[in-house]
């Protein structure tokens, strides 16, 4: 049978490094209330010249590069962002511009933090019915495009990045222990969607807007729908937590990543965590923690990843796959 198997993975980071002390001399917060409720200890903020367009370029190439691929071999590129360039073209075509690419397609998915979980699913589609071979599958944000620099709450959670990996098809043989993605669940539910939105848009305000969270209710919520969709993607494939080599959840919050993971009695040597040094970066946390456990040899082929995000909308969903 068909698989879609992960082949390289990349990362990219702004130039400017914010730390929590920083941030201290701009809001009424402190490094001390920001660590001990969300374990963020830094955050990556773009300058000016960067963009979600010219970060996501620079973590596809070195996606590109960890796969010993070049575009030429790409049919298709899949962003996950919240933050495009512009309203219209989809970034994913500038990114495909930048890449010097004529050819296949290229097109945004807007699924918020659960935007990568849902770029890598769709991809995983393309593959299975035969409209492409290859995928760079891209998650971008500059969220601080979108902050109210004078809402504590929300300004200290958030930062700016991407990370990219490439999906090739492969074959398996329909078991569990095939490379590649073995299973997907998504979930969404509409009538979340005052906990956690943007107060603009084209057709309402005409204006950006800035991120709002209701952080109570979104932290009640998460834990929960991340488990139900894990516990689905177990009973699809037979398998639980003790088979899991490596839990690479949506770097939201610390103590929503231990609840999950304590709540799904997946022990905490197996979780990468990167939200210390990113922050919540959305759509693009996942594969720049991927790309973190890839660099430092954590993660090896063979080894079974769990990948989990929740979302505004709410929207979340959990992919099993086998690196």
């Amino acid at each position: 049978m068909i698989r879609s198997i992960i082949v390289g993975s990349g990362a990219a980071k702004p130039r400017n490094v914010v730390t929590n002390a920083e941030l201290e001399k701009r809001v009424e917060t402190s490094d001390e209330w920001i660590r001990q409720r969300t374990g963020i200890e830094q955050r990556w903020i773009a300058e000016d010249d960067e963009t979600t367009a010219s970060l996501g370029e620079n973590a596809a190439r070195a996606a590109l590069k960890d796969a010993d691929l070049t575009p030429d071999d790409i049919d298709l590129i899949i962003l996950a962002t919240s933050t495009p360039n512009n309203t219209f073209p989809a970034s994913a075509v500038e990114i495909q511009n930048r890449l010097g690419m004529t050819h296949g397609a290229a097109f945004d998915m807007q699924a918020v933090c659960s935007g990568f979980v849902y770029a890598l699913t769709t991809a995983d589609a393309f593959i299975q019915a035969g409209q492409a071979k290859r995928v760079l599958v891209i998650g971008s944000e500059t969220f601080s495009r979108i902050l109210d620099w004078e809402d504590r709450t929300t300004c200290v959670l958030f930062g700016d990045g991407a990370g990219a990996v490439v999906v090739e098809r492969g074959d398996g043989v329909g078991m569990s222990n095939d490379r590649g993605i073995l299973t997907s669940h998504l979930r969404s539910d509409g009538s979340h969607k005052d906990k956690l939105f943007v107060d603009g848009g084209p057709s309402t305000t005409g204006t950006v807007g800035h991120l709002r969270m209701q952080g109570r209710d979104v932290f009640k919520h998460a834990v929960a729908m991340i488990t139900d969709v894990i516990e689905d993607a177990f009973s699809a494939t037979g398998l639980n937590a003790d088979d899991i080599d490596w839990f690479i959840p949506h770097q939201a919050n610390k103590r929503i990543i231990d609840a999950s993971a304590k709540k799904l009695n997946i022990a905490p040597e197996k979780v990468v965590m990167t939200v210390a040094e990113h922050g919540n970066t959305s759509a693009a946390s996942i594969p720049q923690a991927i790309d973190v456990a890839v660099r430092d040899g954590r993660l090896k082929k063979g080894d079974l990843v769990l990948l989990e995000a929740m979302g505004g909308g709410f929207t979340w969903g959990a992919v099993l796959v086998r690196w």
